[in-house]
């Protein structure tokens, strides 16, 4: 069947760029609080009791390249051992090409009391990660081009790139570090500081570049609400909470600046990504304004949706991005015990 010339010559462009001269990105959530693990492994355990997580990620509905991420963990709280510990499954398939990743990764973090109502949490993550392209096949290569005739039938000569299309495996170690008190928060995360070799070529050699995340914010108390239907009869929380996130991977930066506001139990989150004053290639640097609703039950229930209104180039036609998480706050076994900790983590849940 004959394809048109635009047609091949973007699908060669993009074997170009996914085998040779990409610089991989890893996937990113709007609602990055909602997948605390993948933010920073300093957040194993971090809510003292158990927790079950799930997140979705749909960007760029609107184009034949779009990008979904799924990814559900679980993490916990060890009061012998003041430790936090978590595991973390992830799916991601990228594009045209349908390149595909699965992580599986395990975390430790512990939890330093520096003082009243202060503390440090250093953490470590080790990811398991097998990538591989689910279309190479349908990719064209120049070989396979008539310039006499491009839009004629394919040559025949088509990939002959040795370990082409193989699945390639990758070892990842992160760490990360988390400093809070009762209204104020400060982390750093490092993934990929060993750089594994992501080629799918045999002797191939593109090293995924390691990725920087800083994460701040304070929460500012609006007063109270009414008073909460069940037993404990206390008032309703109301918070406003500035937030940014600033990520940095190869060439690429980004900063994620915006405010929650809770009223309980509904969340509200609207923020800014992207750094335009930083142009990437002479391309400008802005990305999506998000725009967030959610709520937080009192039973340890949080259900979050966003959505990702495009200001790039690609325009409101890409159809932005949608994104849902979903956690759950399991029993606490240890309820009778005595802890250190005299505070919660002020942090967001999405």
């Amino acid at each position: 069947m004959q394809r048109s010339y635009l047609y091949r010559l973007f699908l060669f462009s993009l074997g170009i760029l996914v085998f040779f001269q990409s610089y991989a990105q890893d996937p990113q959530y709007s609602q990055y609080y909602a997948a605390p693990l993948y933010l920073n492994p300093a957040f194993a355990g971090s809510e003292m009791v158990p927790r079950v997580g799930f997140n979705y990620r749909n960007q760029w509905p609107g184009l034949q390249a779009q990008f979904t991420t799924f990814s559900a963990y679980f993490d916990t709280f060890l009061d012998d051992y003041n430790s936090g510990v978590g595991l973390l499954v992830m799916s991601d398939t990228e594009g045209a090409a349908q390149l595909r990743s699965t992580t599986i990764a395990g975390f430790y973090a512990y939890e330093l009391r520096l003082g009243e109502r202060a503390y440090f949490r250093p953490g470590f993550r080790a990811s398991y990660v097998r990538r591989d392209i689910g279309f190479f096949e349908n990719l064209i290569f120049a070989n396979q081009i008539n310039p006499a005739d491009p839009t004629g039938p394919l040559l025949g000569v088509g990939n002959n790139l040795d370990g082409f299309g193989e699945p390639v495996n990758l070892l990842s170690l992160s760490a990360g570090g988390l400093f809070f008190t009762d209204k104020f928060w400060f982390g750093v995360s490092a993934d990929h500081l060993n750089q594994p070799n992501q080629s799918f070529l045999e002797n191939g050699i593109s090293n995924l570049p390691y990725k920087l995340s800083i994460h701040t914010g304070y929460r500012i108390s609006l007063g109270t609400g009414g008073y909460r239907r069940d037993f404990t009869h206390m008032y309703k929380e109301r918070y406003i909470v500035p937030t940014l996130n600033y990520k940095r991977q190869g060439p690429f930066e980004q900063l994620d600046l915006g405010a929650y506001l809770y009223l309980e139990p509904l969340i509200l989150g609207l923020w800014y990504r992207g750094l335009p004053y930083r142009p990437i290639e002479n391309q400008s640097n802005r990305d999506a304004i998000v725009l967030m609703a959610g709520v937080n039950l009192i039973s340890g229930i949080s259900v979050g949706y966003s959505f990702d209104y495009t200001v790039s180039q690609l325009g409101i036609q890409s159809g932005g991005a949608h994104e849902i998480s979903l956690s759950f706050l399991l029993a606490d076994r240890n309820k009778t015990k005595i802890r250190g900790r005299d505070t919660i983590l002020p942090c967001p849940k999405f």
